[in-house]
């Protein structure tokens, strides 16, 4: 028998450069002061579309923790999203993931207007990259805890799969296209199989840039794709923070352990690195684990 599904009302918002957005705001009915903030992936990810939102939703708030997932600007492939009184290009195709910053302070902002005090953020995929991303552009931020949930390495991955010359030569006109004033035209097939723009390929690809949080392909084959230093921005992290990956992830080269191994070596002073048995990289069919080991660790 299917579990009773948590009452969550919906929330329109604005991140703080003024995109609007919309999320699922779950509540205990005990009043609380805490809320835990939920970052998707990419690939054309809502948390309106996966049966995780509700599953996950369950588990915290029967701890009392408000639950808040929401459609950042990479939510879909491809969308239209209003700014002020104009409307921008949106979706995975012409996202950055810097901007993430703005996304969770406006989702941190509103639920401060609500009455919360006490936020955690948890990402899932490129969700988690993203947390990596807002530490590190604003290590002084209000959240207590992060969560990890499968952190992934889009940059090494199109690498592996376009092979040394070809994402060179990818990177190459991919910056060119940029300084034409033609980043927001889409990358053809033959370059990536993923809807993307000229501007969201050179950010995904740009093994110096923001995306680059889990070089986990470089560690293994030894192949040096940057001059920053790898790992950095889980390195500098301080908050308590929990690493959770399936042991059947399918975006970890085949090698969980060899990838949990590295990232190790590799995270701040403050960290815990969970593997769950039996799961894959969406955590499918694990949820209420999953909540629960969320939870546990948030409380």
């Amino acid at each position: 028998m299917t579990p009773p599904e948590s009452p969550a009302r919906l929330v329109h918002f604005d991140a703080t450069d003024g995109v609007g957005l919309a999320g699922l705001l779950y509540e205990p009915r005990r009043t609380t002061k805490r809320a835990a903030i939920w970052l998707h992936g990419t690939g054309g990810a809502s948390i309106f579309d996966t049966r995780r939102t509700n599953g996950l939703a369950r588990e915290l708030v029967a701890r009392d923790f408000a639950f808040f997932p929401f459609n950042n600007r990479g939510a879909h492939l491809v969308r239209r999203l209003r700014k002020g009184r104009k409307r921008i290009g949106g979706g995975m195709a012409h996202e950055i993931i810097r901007d993430c910053v703005h996304d969770i302070d406006g989702a941190i902002r509103e639920l401060r207007r609500r009455g919360y005090r006490e936020f955690h953020l948890i990402g899932h995929s490129t969700g988690a990259n993203k947390i990596a991303v807002y530490d590190h552009h604003k290590p002084r931020n209000p959240v207590r805890r992060y969560v990890f949930l499968g952190g992934g390495d889009d940059t090494g991955m199109l690498y592996a799969q376009l092979g040394p010359r070809r994402f060179e030569r990818a990177l190459e006109l991919a910056r060119a296209k940029i300084k034409e004033h033609r980043g927001h035209e889409l990358v053809p097939p033959r370059i990536s199989p993923m809807t993307l723009s000229w501007r969201s390929f050179y950010d995904v690809a740009n093994p110096n840039g923001d995306y680059n949080v889990f070089p986990f392909y470089e560690m293994i084959t030894d192949v040096r794709l940057g001059s920053r230093p790898r790992f950095r921005h889980v390195r500098a992290i301080r908050k308590p923070s929990l690493y959770v990956y399936g042991d059947r992830d399918e975006f970890s080269y085949d090698d969980v352990p060899r990838c949990v191994s590295i990232l190790s070596e590799n995270v701040g002073p403050n960290a815990e690195i969970v593997v769950m048995e039996d799961a894959d990289h969406g955590f499918t069919g694990r949820e209420k684990e999953l909540g629960e080991l969320i939870a546990w660790f948030l409380d």
